[in-house]
């Protein structure tokens, strides 16, 4: 298994033009402003692709697929709760931020609660990104390992530079605006897919829906009340809402792509219409999951697959080398995962933490050489756990949202919070998002239940425990 010639020149072409592309933005930046928020000048179709962009990284385009492929359509439900949650970040958060001149999310926590719980929601985002881009940088670099037979290790370094160079350089207008690219770039290859696979099949889309009507794979609801399974009714309308509210609305790696909008309606109108972009994608992704299962029902694998996600590279690299196409796929999938968080990463840690910490006083020159050089830092700290990821044997599309579950409820629970209740303390509010997190840590540790409660569970936890304190008397009630 490996590529074709002309597939290498295909993914190199594209690594050198979307590094040279993301570099060009270099040229519009005078301020810190610019770098973190591209002076708020984003339309809301850019903030629609650039957040269905963020948000279909290499564990959607390998993992969903393969969900469908191992399993059935009920991924969906989580889906639809995405879509439920993207309003009320709409309705409830939006607003709040459009309301002062944020740069970060976490700063809307400081003024409602004071610095330790803006501290926590900061250190608690650059380490669960941490953990969770590097994975999705070890995913792709693992397709790109399987179809080229390349050493993973080496496709990670070579992916994470490019990555570090044109985010660095760039700033986040690099960021959105090779978002917007990539984004068609995914899915064109996604479509490639999806048309190899229907000329191989004997009988086309008929054999498809055949066989997968034949094994229950187009199930979409599960009522199920078992806490393990991972997508039913209730993880996808209670967890699904709650992972989107958390990952839209308080996670600073898309809520700068909000903050970065003209205004906060378009702000609005791009959020709700990337969560229908997200749901016909993951519907798409899903059907090429159900093809590769009905294909290799006819056409049966020569040795087993070590690992589920690799079913999608598995086929590309098998059956469609020397055209160009399996170049054109790879470079979809490099695409999906090159939508880094390093420069909101950045931005938190600029802004959250060296200037009222290290530096209050530094002025512009000295505050986007840190910018630069924070860029940089957690671009190696992301690379160096894509190499280390490669010992996990979990699936990496739930090890990734695991990942961003295991502290998005406790750092919700602090803004909803922030923004609709009012008589409860800053102290209150730190005591129960660690109290939330920790029975997280818990619960996940037991293997208890599926991560797709981790969000849903973690808010509902921290927000009881600091409505109880606030009523006790923990801190002044503000």
């Amino acid at each position: 298994m490996g590529l074709a010639a002309v597939d290498y020149v295909v993914v190199v072409a594209y690594l050198l033009g979307i590094t040279a592309f993301g570099s060009y933005f270099a040229r519009f930046q005078k301020d810190t402003r610019d770098y973190f928020l591209t002076d708020r000048s984003v339309p809301w179709w850019g903030v629609c692709f650039t957040i269905v962009a963020t948000e279909t990284s290499t564990l959607t385009f390998i993992g969903v697929p393969a969900a469908a492929y191992a399993g059935d359509f009920t991924f969906l439900q989580l889906a639809l709760g995405y879509m439920i949650g993207r309003l009320l970040v709409s309705v409830w958060f939006i607003p709040a931020y459009f309301r002062g001149e944020l740069v970060t999310s976490y700063e809307l926590l400081r003024r409602r609660f004071g610095p330790a719980v803006k501290n926590l929601a900061a250190v608690i985002f650059l380490v669960t990104r941490s953990c969770a881009d590097g994975i999705r940088l070890f995913a792709t670099a693992l397709v790109i390992g399987v179809v080229t037979g390349v050493p993973v290790t080496w496709v990670i370094i070579v992916l994470g530079l490019a990555m570090i160079v044109y985010t660095e350089r760039g700033g986040v207008s690099a960021v959105i605006w090779t978002d917007v690219v990539q984004m068609f770039v995914y899915l064109a290859g996604a479509l490639v897919v999806f048309a190899a696979l229907l000329t191989r099949i004997p009988g086309g889309w008929a054999t498809v829906v055949s066989t997968g009507l034949a094994h229950d794979k187009f199930r979409v609801v599960d009522w199920s009340l078992d806490p393990l399974r991972l997508y039913t009714v209730w993880t996808g309308v209670l967890g699904g809402v709650a992972l989107t509210m958390a990952t839209h609305g308080t996670d600073q790696f898309l809520v700068q792509r909000l903050l970065a909008a003209r205004s906060a309606r378009e702000a609005s109108r791009g959020l709700v219409l990337s969560g229908v972009l997200v749901f016909a994608q993951f519907l798409l992704f899903l059907a090429i999951g159900v093809m590769l299962f009905t294909y290799y029902q006819l056409e049966p694998l020569a040795t087993p697959l070590v690992r589920t996600d690799a079913i999608l590279p598995t086929f590309v690299g098998s059956a469609l080398t020397a055209t160009g196409a399996a170049g054109l796929i790879v470079a979809a999938i490099v695409s999906a995962a090159l939508s880094p968080s390093l420069n909101a990463m950045a931005a938190t840690t600029v802004t959250d933490l060296y200037v009222p910490y290290v530096n209050p006083s530094a002025c512009e020159a000295t505050l986007m050489r840190v910018s630069r050089l924070a860029t940089v830092a957690w671009g190696l700290v992301q690379l160096a756990i894509a190499i280390a990821a490669q010992w996990m044997s979990q699936s990496v599309l739930d090890a990734g949202l695991a990942v961003l579950s295991l502290s998005a409820g406790p750092v919700l629970g602090a803004f909803v919070a922030a923004a609709l209740l009012d008589r409860l303390s800053g102290r209150a509010v730190f005591a129960g998002m660690v109290t939330g997190m920790v029975l997280l840590v818990a619960v996940w540790s037991s293997g208890a239940i599926a991560w797709t409660w981790y969000a849903f569970i973690g808010s509902v936890v921290t927000l009881f425990v600091a409505s109880v304190l606030s009523r006790v008397g923990l801190g002044t009630v503000r």
